[in-house]
């Protein structure tokens, strides 16, 4: 097995590890749907926003939370458009 296979295997758990069911959801089915294919600057991307806090990702995915300029808010776009968040800054 490759390092980056190592990579999005060890990511895929975590992602569906994460100690409360509602981001073992969110992030488990999206990096379920995305690792298997996902080239190393993808798994990066992912494993970075994996190692900030649950809270954090929770408002930023579920309530629309603004992220800032971080380089992460495309991925949380991302994520909330899988699984079908509506952006709340576009009124809906």
């Amino acid at each position: 097995m490759d390092d980056l296979e190592t990579r999005r295997r060890r990511a895929l758990y975590r992602a569906t590890h994460r100690g409360t069911k509602e981001m073992d959801w969110l992030l488990g089915r999206y990096a379920e749907a995305r690792l298997s294919t996902a080239e190393e600057g993808e798994v990066a991307e992912l494993e970075r926003l994996m190692a900030l806090p649950d809270p954090d990702l929770q408002h930023w995915i579920l309530d629309g939370g603004d992220i800032g300029s971080t380089e992460l808010a495309p991925l949380v776009g991302r994520i909330r458009t899988f699984h079908g968040i509506p952006n709340p800054k576009d009124g809906a």
